[in-house]
């Protein structure tokens, strides 16, 4: 590691090979800067997990510089001006000095090489990823304020906030994850000019939205981030389910605020992850998400009942549906929209037994319905309470303990998770004598809903169950 001379934060350092590549290209005439993250990290004293660079060298110059000292490169990013580069354990990026923009009727950045460094910092993002530290000099290049924006937790452009927006739109969202990653409020001017220019981010394909959104939902602080989006209009485009949860008050404002709840849930939950060891190691997308999209059924089912009561009946069922739509949208895989969408759908099953207590079939249900979602659903669920009704909330933290007493009881007697009917559909096959085809279905169901509400039975009780089935059924 190399130590950063007086004026960077204490101890501040470097891996060797930062050094080594500037040394490399001072020698053959050519200008290296590191730039952008791993910069502002650190001023943050964070490692960052990158290393970008800068230069004036064109994509072949950079080639034939790095050739006899990098281990492999690559050129997949050439078209934008970047060369991938491994040397021993560390992964490097080199881009040509450039200008984005983009065509107002195009997805994709129209990119233009420049031949500064001083341009290349003003087309960038946002003050704080807009220095660089040339090489091997060290020396801090900071035109636009980035130190002093990051000790003041302000996050501002180093050009108009319109031309950045307009450049890229996509930067928007970025803002929005930055507020979330780093804990940054958005400059008036900054936050004025999203408002305005929100729209503006449908041009943006939905893969690049779909990344900034799970880097925001995996940040330090989520809620900061989905706050931003929903007050500048950005989630109107992104995630319109979000803002629409404003709506489910009544206008007497009697019941509470369903977005803030949501908010409130979605920081719960993540509290709730585990480390690197436990079931479900934080950041956790999938279970963050799933808190923050539980209600999105609630304005399409909202009812006013007599007496002022409001009602959100099968608010889970369609809040899954529209869950798994807006997934589909944004892009995300299927196994994903699967998790997320199973466990809005599952998050109300806890309060559908009250205080009647959880018999043995209720509990191999819940952990059947729940699959490989158990540890996630549990989390959610705990944290989908947010009353400040002292009483209540102690309630039902009781009663959710002792479901998962419960279910640790059965699991050592029984494998809960791995709940199959007595009989498998060959032994239905052999035992009554029939072929492939729907009676097999049948009976396999008969014999999986005996084993949820009775538990396990020997294969003798499972052969005579199957029979006295067949005899009155066929």
């Amino acid at each position: 590691m190399v130590s950063l001379p007086q004026g960077f934060p204490a101890g501040a350092e470097l891996p060797d090979v930062v050094l080594e590549l500037g040394e490399l290209f001072s020698r053959a005439g050519f200008d290296l800067s590191l730039v952008g993250g791993p910069v502002r990290d650190l001023f943050l004293g964070r490692v960052s997990p990158d290393l970008d660079f800068t230069t004036d060298a064109t994509p072949e110059e950079i080639i034939h510089v790095v050739t006899g000292w990098a281990d492999t490169h690559w050129d997949i990013g050439r078209a934008f001006g970047t060369i991938g580069i491994r040397r021993g354990h560390d992964t490097l990026e080199v881009t040509t000095y450039r200008a984005e923009a983009y065509d107002p009727a195009s997805r994709k950045p129209q990119v233009r090489f420049g031949d500064s460094l001083a341009d290349d910092l003003l087309r960038r993002d946002f003050t704080v990823n807009a220095m660089a530290l040339r090489l091997p000099s060290f020396e801090l290049v900071d035109p636009h304020g980035g130190v002093r924006d990051l000790y003041a937790g302000l996050l501002r452009t180093p050009a108009t906030p319109e031309q950045s927006f307009s450049d890229d739109p996509l930067r928007m969202m970025r803002a929005a994850r930055f507020a979330a990653q780093l804990g940054l409020k958005v400059a008036e001017e900054v936050r004025t000019a999203m408002t305005q220019m929100a729209g503006r981010l449908q041009i943006v394909s939905a893969e690049r939205i779909q990344a900034e959104l799970v880097k925001l939902i995996c940040g330090a602080h989520p809620r900061a981030g989905v706050d931003v989006m929903v007050e500048t209009g950005l989630a109107d485009i992104v995630l319109p389910e979000v803002p629409a949860l404003k709506l489910t008050d009544d206008e007497h404002h009697r019941h509470k605020d369903v977005y803030q709840h949501s908010l409130q849930v979605m920081e719960q939950a993540a509290q709730l992850e585990t480390g690197p060891e436990g079931p479900v190691p934080g950041p956790d997308f999938v279970l963050r998400f799933a808190a923050l999209m539980h209600d999105v059924g609630k304005p399409k089912t909202r009812r006013f009942e007599p007496g002022g009561g409001v009602s959100f009946r099968h608010h889970d069922v369609v809040g899954a549906k529209l869950t798994r739509k807006r997934m589909q949208a944004l892009k995300f895989d299927k196994e994903t929209i699967r998790a997320v969408s199973h466990l809005v759908e599952l998050h109300m099953r806890f309060y559908g037994y009250g205080d009647q207590g959880w018999t043995d079939s209720a509990v191999r249900r819940y952990v059947t319905d729940a699959g490989d979602q158990l540890e996630r659903l549990h989390r959610l669920t705990r944290s989908d309470v947010t009353t400040r009704n002292r009483k209540k909330a102690a309630r039902l933290a009781r009663n959710y303990g002792e479901l998962e007493t419960r279910i640790a009881q059965l699991q050592e007697q029984e494998e809960l998770a791995k709940i199959r009917p007595h009989l498998d559909g060959k032994q239905i096959m052999e035992i009554l004598d029939i072929p492939p085809g729907p009676v097999v279905g049948r009976a396999y169901n008969f014999l999986l809903e005996h084993r949820m509400e009775h538990g396990p039975v020997d294969h003798e009780a499972a052969v005579a169950l199957l029979r006295q089935w067949a005899a009155e059924n066929l």
